[in-house]
Formats: structure tokens, sequence, C-alpha cells
């Protein structure tokens, strides 16, 4: 068994910009590169190995060949999908304010799951602010008459951002990445959003892009959260390395670490590690790794080295 590297499937929504390219080397010819998906396993865009036996092969085709309890880890094995997607998201526009449906709606009117998701804020402009849920809590019918009255930006949360921000975006929670914001996103594997407000924004057909208003309103949560914008944890210095738990909950583990020359880490029958590169360049057992890369260590490899001096975030279930 080896570890893959990672080809990330790119994005071209509206609201995108160009430093997935300029910052993080993606090529593509793409005008705008709004989404980096670096791990995923979703029909609308699936990872694919670069370099190595299985090149060019999607996870998801290797998974089903090698079995998922050998590959994923039997963490996963109670979710009837691959459990994460994982992103990098540059928003040179504000993104439409949305919602994500729990897994019981999302199962039941969409076939996938929900979304759970948080957002590690790798950069952002000084005036950077995003939307995260309710000012004060509000009744359903008084969210749905903001929307028609076209009031909603009044009664949402706008929070001020700057590098090293962690959201949790419990499913439910109404939200928005504002313009000028670089972020990875760890997410439940889904792609399931409703969009409640767009800004007046025509799409690539010249009409307004589609609002889910019914839908938004039977999902949300229309309270203020009850997580604060900082990690979980403190950062440990570990002598060739600095770790900082970011989140830990029933769906993920993500860990941000600062490596000043070499740090070893671990995968067990339990789960995989997806190893994401947001600064700096190294090695990770011996193959060259930058900014931009993504490599997924399968369940039950055991230990592996990263050197150099460099900034990743591991996630595991």
């Amino acid at each position: 068994m080896d570890i893959w590297k990672l080809k990330p499937v790119l994005k071209d929504y509206i609201w995108g910009g160009e430093r997935l390219k300029t910052d993080f080397g993606f090529e593509s010819d793409l005008k705008k590169v709004a989404e980096g998906w670096m791990l995923s396993c979703h029909k609308d865009g699936k990872s694919t190995v670069d370099g190595g036996e299985y090149n060019g092969q999607t996870l998801d085709d290797i998974i089903q060949k090698l079995g998922k309890e050998k590959i994923v880890g039997t963490r996963s094995l109670d979710f009837p999908y691959f459990p994460v997607l994982i992103k990098l998201i540059d928003a040179r526009d504000n993104l439409s304010i949305q919602v994500h449906p729990d897994n019981d709606y999302a199962q039941k009117i969409e076939g996938e799951f929900g979304k759970t998701e948080i957002w590690y804020v790798l950069d952002a402009a000084d005036d950077a602010q995003l939307i995260y849920g309710f000012k004060k809590e509000i009744t359903s019918e008084e969210f749905k008459k903001a929307i028609e009255d076209n009031t909603l930006l009044d009664v949402l949360n706008s929070v001020k951002v700057k590098k090293g921000d962690l959201f949790f975006i419990e499913a439910g929670t109404v939200h928005a990445i504002g313009k000028g914001t670089l972020i990875a996103e760890i997410q439940q594997n889904s792609n399931s959003t409703y969009r409640v407000y767009d800004y007046g924004r025509l799409g690539a057909d010249g009409k307004p892009r589609e609002l889910h208003i019914k839908k938004a309103v039977d999902v949300s949560v229309t309270k203020p959260p009850k997580y604060d914008n900082k990690p979980m944890g403190e950062p440990q210095d570990k002598g060739g390395y600095i770790s900082t738990l970011l989140t830990k909950c029933d769906l993920f583990t993500v860990n941000h670490y600062q490596i000043k020359n070499t740090a070893e880490f671990e995968t067990n029958e339990k789960s995989f590690n997806h190893v994401l590169v947001i600064g700096g360049n190294g090695k990770i057992n011996g193959k060259d790794m930058k900014k931009g890369d993504s490599f997924f260590v399968p369940a039950n490899y055991g230990s592996y080295t990263v050197e150099g001096e460099c900034e990743i975030l591991i996630t595991e279930i």
C-alpha cells in the first residue's frame, strides 16, 4: 500500500477568484477557480490519483476495488458513503447566503448526507466578513418574511474574520463566506445547499440564480450559533512541530500542524489520514510535497513521516 497524491477537482463558480492558481499552483484553463475539491468521492467531482500504480483512477474506484474497511477504516463502516469532502475555497466575491440540511432531511429529500462543515481561514482581507447564523432568535415565519421583504441581512450575524479563525457550521446554520476570504473547508460528503439570498446576481444563463426558500425555512435553526470562532485546542509545541486541534466531533477530527523539521504520524485500522498542505514545502515519506498538495494515507498504513518547513491539515474520521 502506498500514500496517494490526489489531483484536485476544480470548480469555476461565479464568485471565485484566481488565488488557487496564483497562490496554490493549480493549473487550469478556467478563468475563475472558486473551489478545489482536494478529497472527494462525490458524484459531482471525484478525486483522481496523481502518479504511481493507480495513476488516473478515482479514489472512489480504488476503494471499491480494495475494500472500504481496508482503505477508509472501520470508523467509516457506519456511513453509507465516503464520509467527508475537503475543499479549498477562494471567495473573490460574496457567496450566496445559504443553509445545509441535516442527515434526516437530506436523506429523505436529496438522497445523500446532510452537511455539517468547518471553515479554517487561511487568509482574509482586512475588511473580510462572513455570515454566521442569526443575531438573535427569531421564528421560522419571521425568517421567511425577512427573505420575502429583502430584509434578511438585517437579522443575520455578520462576523469579521482573520487568518487562523475556525468556524463550526452545524447543519441548519444559515451562513455565507464573504469576499476576500480564503478557506479550507472540511465537510460531510454532500453537495446539498439551499440558497436564500444572492445579492441579485445573474447566473451564466443571464437569469437570477434559483432560491430554495421552502427547503431553507424547513431546515434552518433560527437562533444564534453556540460556537465561537476559535480552534478547539491550544497550540502544543512538540519539538519538531507545533500541533493544534481545530475540531473533534462525531463526523471528523482535524488537526493543524506547523512542521519545523520533522514529524511522525500513523494510521491504524480505524481511519485514513488526509494531509492537505496549506503552506511551505517538504516531503511525505520521501515524496516531494508543496503548498496545494493533497495526500491520502490509507487506514492501517502505519507510520509515515513529514519533513521540511510546512503547514498542513490532517483530517481523520
